[in-house]
């Protein structure tokens, strides 16, 4: 009895039926590496869940499937709007070039280089988009009702250390967008009711001690996008207690040490993304125990300490994403029971094992860099990517169209080549070098249509269960091998071309030019080619730290398949040879065109070859039937010899 593979494949099926990889659960608890249906008993496989398609009844395959994890739900309980006053306007002094709503201010854009005087009972106060370059001290002082003031996207580069006194009241703060570089000590002491600072897209290379004097209730601060290269060496939360969210996304900080957030057991949001750290000392986090979100991702860190997360038990999202991290400890997500979301993009997880993501109870959504690790993480709903534009869960070969006409074009190349060569080995030819030549083509080209059989082989074999064997495959020697094989093919093929155009064009341009290839030296050109193609195929086998599992990176083992992490030397290899970088469809489609319309070009469409292969058949013919007379096979000889 054929498996269902086989059976889709030979009757060219669009897809499984539902009913073949739905399994019935006897019990509340499905097969690990699949999902109930809500509240039917039928299980779902993790390739199935959040796809896109509606594959149970009910719809719970797709519920869920957005990752709001952490920050973005955090946020929502933080900016929520405060009821909005009437629009009648309440102050009695208010410029001219500015609007009045309430008791809120709103001179935005209005090419201001200092803060006009407002009413005093003002209670939001908009000045973004302005020319102001300092704040000078005291400027402020009799806004005593203040509670937001909106600075953004000035010019501001000094800020006195009284520039916000008397401001008992604010609430947030937005100097976004300007010039300033450093914060001086106790410049927010008055801010004692501070809940949101906003300091991104400035200079801000360093913070004094005792800056954040006075904000103890500070509970949202970012520090986006500035040029900060250091923490103080006392604990960042010393002045600011209460603080709860602290972006610092796109600095310079190059290191955390224990210190440096050990009174921060408030933050609940701590983002550290696109910054060159490299070094984290042991217990940098181990204070957070109330740490909801950790961003850490786009950093240059080799390596976690084994106890990094250890106090994280109420952790739900973590992101480490695109870091050059060599080496990651089997337990080192053991105390995280309460995470729900891991991003691991961009890793090369050399040691990856199902025994990393056991504790990981709670875990919904899990981000790699190859979907061949979801394998490892089957106790996981939603894991991403689901392909790499090649393969998928099931199959080797994602789309059943690739399916089925890497066979159809395997075949084409194969009998094509092999018949030329049969062809051409009957018949006498004049030019026997120019045969000589085209033989070797054939036979190059040919060796594309055996890697096409062997890919379409091993995806017969792994239908269905690819994704628990992709990393062997690849890893394999067979991959090494067929690639290889591939590689040599196109290569091989390529130069030839390039000879025989060569050949053809003196003879052309040159036509009374004595000058000919003789069988000597066509004979060394051919194996000085066939040399050369090997030494290319075979190179990325010597060195394996430069090039890595070469031929091992896609589940067709072509290496067209570039990412960011791939090693420079192997990157630099592939360009030079293929003058860029194409997927799948390059590989199934458009390089094996050449070998299959080679015999074609070269052989059966010209005429002389038409005339040959004509006297040919005919004198077989007359050898197998009724005898012609000599006059007609005369005739025939000469009617073909004039071609």
């Amino acid at each position: 009895m054929p498996s269902p593979c086989v059976l889709a494949f030979l009757t060219v099926l669009i897809s499984l039926s539902d009913s073949s990889m739905e399994l019935y659960a006897t019990t509340d608890v499905c097969p690990l590496g699949q999902f109930p249906c809500g509240n039917l008993l039928v299980c779902l496989p993790q390739s199935r869940q959040c796809n896109g398609v509606k594959d149970c009844e009910n719809g719970a395959d797709e519920e869920n499937c957005v990752d709001n994890t952490g920050w973005p739900h955090l946020f929502d309980a933080f900016a929520k709007p405060n009821i909005l006053e009437s629009n009648e306007c309440l102050l009695d002094v208010v410029p001219e070039v500015c609007d009045c709503e309430a008791r809120r201010v709103n001179c935005n854009g209005r090419n201001l280089q200092y803060i006009p005087v407002v009413s005093s009972n003002v209670t939001a106060f908009e000045l973004n988009g302005n020319q102001i370059t300092s704040l000078p001290p005291d400027q402020l002082i009799q806004y005593k009702n203040l509670e937001k003031l909106h600075l953004q996207n000035n010019s501001i580069r000094t800020i006195s250390t009284r520039a916000f006194s008397g401001l008992y009241k604010l609430k947030k703060l937005f100097l976004s967008q300007n010039m300033i570089t450093t914060l001086k000590a106790a410049v927010f002491r008055d801010l004692h009711n501070l809940q949101w600072l906003i300091l991104e897209d400035n200079h801000i290379s360093s913070i004094r001690q005792k800056s954040f004097t006075g904000l103890k209730t500070l509970f949202f601060l970012s520090l986006l996008n500035n040029s900060l290269n250091n923490i103080p060496k006392k604990s960042f939360c010393q002045e600011m207690p209460r603080l709860n969210w602290l972006e610092m996304e796109g600095n310079m900080i190059s290191e955390l040490q224990s210190s440096s957030f050990q009174e921060c057991s408030a933050l609940t949001v701590l983002a550290l993304r696109r910054n060159r750290i490299h070094i984290i000392q042991e217990g940098t986090f181990s204070t957070m125990q109330k740490l909801i979100d950790l961003d850490l991702s786009m950093n240059r860190i080799q390596e976690l300490p084994p106890s990094l997360f250890k106090n994280l038990k109420n952790m739900k999202q973590l992101n480490i994403s695109y870091n050059p991290l060599s080496h990651i400890h089997k337990d080192q997500f053991d105390s995280l029971v309460s995470l729900q979301s891991l991003g691991m993009e961009g890793i090369e997880i050399s040691n990856i094992s199902i025994r990393m993501f056991q504790s990981l109870v709670n875990l919904s959504h899990i981000y790699f860099k190859k979907f061949e690790y979801c394998g490892y993480s089957l106790n996981v709903r939603s894991c991403k990517p689901n392909t790499d534009g090649i393969s998928s869960f099931e199959n080797l070969l994602a789309n059943i169209i690739l399916r089925v006409f890497v066979w159809v074009v395997a075949f084409a190349i194969c009998f094509g080549n092999v018949f030329v060569i049969c062809l051409r080995s009957c018949t006498a030819s004049d030019n026997h070098h120019h045969t000589m030549s085209i033989k070797s083509l054939c036979c190059a080209d040919c060796l594309m249509g055996v890697y096409l059989f062997f890919i379409g082989a091993f995806d017969i074999k792994y239908c269905g269960e690819y994704n628990r064997n992709a990393q062997l495959w690849m890893e394999s020697l067979q991959c090494q091998l067929i690639g290889s094989l591939a590689m040599l093919s196109t290569e091989v093929s390529i130069m030839l071309l390039t000879y025989m155009t060569l050949e053809k064009y003196i003879c052309i341009v040159f036509p009374f030019h004595n000058y000919r290839a003789g069988r000597k030296q066509t004979l060394s050109t051919l194996i000085g080619i066939w040399i050369l193609g090997f030494m290319i195929a075979i190179i990325p086998f010597w060195d394996k730290q430069t090039f890595g599992n070469y031929y091992g990176r896609n589940g067709v083992c072509f290496p067209l398949h570039s990412d960011i992490m791939e090693k420079p030397g192997a990157r630099s290899y592939s360009t030079g040879i293929f003058l860029g970088t194409v997927i799948l469809w390059v590989v199934i489609f458009i390089l094996p065109i050449n070998s299959a319309l080679n015999p074609i070009l070269y052989t059966i469409t010209t005429t002389s070859f038409q005339e040959r292969l004509k006297l040919c058949l005919q004198v077989k013919w007359q050898q197998l039937g009724p005898k012609e007379t000599p006059h007609t096979i005369s005739m025939t000889y000469i009617h073909s010899s004039t071609f």
